[in-house]
């Protein structure tokens, strides 16, 4: 597989490269149902960073190639993935023998989507043929009985379409969505820790009252940024210290991008130290492309405090998603330090309830303190015990690729 072998070795120089040049990398280089292209073309979509996505898509959908639809699918079905639904790729092109649907997206105790992904909707629909694609996979027994198409299209403008589907005896069986839209909504999760929201999201995508869910997407957008810059702010306000002193009466806020950049850094180097790829579930969650493996990463600044110099909140939704993977960490940066730590989640199921924790209302999280040592180190306090936990044993460097 020479693209994942290129992707391994440079992924830089990867993510230079146009998106048709992508695909010519991949297996023999031209996307057909079941060939080594298509295979590896989906293997390498599921492990690069959302934003490299929603480029592509862009490129599909502004500039056209050959097979550009194709590629489209492809990008489309893993936005599926990244809003965390077992999907099922479709064909390329239907035959007698195989029904033409472009992927189903599942998610258990939800209803089913069928997904059409159309890159125009300069020409008119056959909503008949789509609605006899679903009425043949409920017929195989692949699909939930109360199954919907949700059809994606690339331009914004769809009101002719929306109209056909409003004029249709399937009103109620389909939804509309625009690949900008869709786009949106992979955002939002990525900007969200909470649950909540990734279910409101796939909730938008089922039928409703609503042909086209474009406006209250707008509103969810704008609604979980602000959700996003409360959660920022409440990260940057300095805890009290073991020993009952202000940390800082100061509120000196880190730059945001700065934050994310610290994260990044310090995934990027946790993951290549243990070979695997991690792939951002949300602001601060990560897995691998299996979903096994997963990741939290806080940040903290630097407190002028000698004996709690850095601070850190530990959120039950936090727990919740490492407690649901085979292997899990904690991963610990600093703002002015090259170097991270990563608790094993094992070490925190085994010690969480000897940590300090706040339950406030609506606010919940166990703090995670760092103390330093007589030897100048750094190690977890675990007040309620007394004891310190040394962080050498975690600690792993940045690496510059």
């Amino acid at each position: 597989m020479a693209l994942l072998s290129f992707w391994k070795s440079s992924k830089d120089e990867v993510l230079n490269l146009s998106i048709e040049q992508v695909v010519v990398n991949a297996g023999d280089g031209i996307l057909r149902d079941q060939s080594a292209c298509s295979v590896e073309f989906r293997e390498f979509l599921g492990k690069v960073p959302v934003e490299s996505l929603f480029g592509y898509a862009h490129h599909c959908l502004d500039k056209g190639f050959n097979r550009s639809g194709l590629v489209l699918q492809d990008i489309v079905n893993e936005f599926g993935r990244r809003l965390e639904f077992q999907v099922e790729d479709g064909f390329y092109q239907g035959t007698p023998k195989t029904v033409g649907f472009d992927g189903i997206w599942r998610v258990q105790g939800e209803p089913d989507l069928v997904i059409e992904v159309k890159t125009t909707d300069s020409f008119t629909v056959d909503l008949d043929t789509h609605a006899r694609y679903k009425e043949r996979l409920l017929s195989e027994g692949r699909l939930s009985k109360n199954a919907s198409t949700l059809i994606v299209v690339g331009r914004r403008d769809t009101g002719a379409l929306e109209a056909q589907i409003r004029g249709s005896r399937y009103a109620w069986d389909m939804r509309l969505i625009s690949v900008e839209r869709l786009i949106k909504l992979v955002q939002i999760n990525e900007k969200s820790d909470d649950p909540n929201t990734l279910k409101q999201i796939r909730q938008l995508l089922q039928p409703f009252e609503y042909t086209k869910i474009d406006r209250i997407i707008d509103v969810i957008f704008t609604t979980a940024a602000d959700v996003e810059a409360q959660q920022e702010l409440e990260q940057e306000i300095p805890e009290e210290t073991e020993q009952g002193v202000s940390a800082s009466h100061t509120q000196i806020r880190t730059d945001f991008e700065l934050l994310n950049a610290k994260r990044k850094q310090a995934v990027d180097a946790f993951g290549e130290s243990k070979g695997t790829e991690l792939v951002k579930r949300s602001r601060t969650l990560f897995w691998s492309p299996n979903k096994e493996f997963r990741v939290c990463c806080a940040v903290s600044k630097r407190y002028d405090n000698d004996y709690q110099p850095y601070w850190y909140a530990f959120h039950p939704k936090w727990d919740a998603f490492l407690a649901e993977g085979q292997e899990g960490y904690f991963v610990l940066a600093c703002m002015d330090r090259d170097e991270a730590f990563a608790v094993p989640y094992s070490w925190l199921l085994a010690n969480k309830q000897n940590l300090n924790r706040t339950d406030s209302g609506d606010r919940s999280y166990w703090h995670v303190a760092l103390t330093t040592m007589d030897d100048g180190k750094l190690a977890i306090n675990t007040s309620k015990v007394g004891v310190k936990t040394p962080l050498e044993q975690f600690r792993f460097p940045f690496t510059k690729r």
